[in-house]
């Protein structure tokens, strides 16, 4: 087991320069920095003590899968919400950075919307209405769209998204490139 790498990996994992580490533990940041080089075989007492500090258990740290699998299930809690406190705005696969589409669970309550300008940007967009009824503008057309329904355009194209309903909105929405 490479412990240089490993210490390194968990650390960068929790957000923490080896100043910052050093700092928190009270080992200095050159051990640390030995440490990760494999340069030095730290005590289990200095070790316990960085990991301590990040705060991570021995046997944690010993059994983290530091390259994990790619995810492939999204629970319901661990969709971020890029929305505006209003509109909901749900993103599937937050964490994987070499996505080539977004994933939205959009949520629109009585007449809320995008905003008063349209959006724009190079892609396309598509989604599919589950709930209520959305109102989509798309350079000079505009379309009201109830459940089932479905709408797909070029988002270089003018675009905004209303619901002019009396009850909340939900869709199922993907664009590519990926905009968020």
């Amino acid at each position: 087991m490479d412990l240089g790498k490993r210490l390194k990996g968990v650390r960068s994992m929790r957000g923490l320069s080896q100043r910052e580490l050093a700092k928190l533990s009270g080992v200095t940041n050159s051990m640390i920095s030995q440490i990760e080089q494999n340069q030095v075989n730290p005590s289990v007492g200095s070790l316990k003590k960085i990991l301590d500090a990040i705060p991570i258990s021995m046997g944690e740290f010993f059994s983290l899968e530091l390259e994990p699998q790619e995810k492939l299930v999204y629970r319901a809690d661990e969709l971020v919400d890029l929305g505006d406190g209003i509109i909901k705005m749900l993103l599937v696969g937050p964490s994987s950075s070499s996505r080539k589409l977004t994933i939205l669970r959009e949520i629109y309550p009585p007449g809320s919307d995008t905003g008063p300008d349209f959006i724009q940007h190079e892609g396309e967009e598509g989604g599919i209405v589950l709930r209520g009824e959305i109102e989509i503008t798309v350079g000079e057309r505009t379309e009201r769209l109830k459940a089932g329904d479905a709408y797909y355009f070029e988002t270089r194209q003018a675009h905004r998204f209303r619901n002019p309903g009396k009850e909340e909105c939900e869709l199922i929405s993907a664009a590519t490139p990926p905009t968020f």
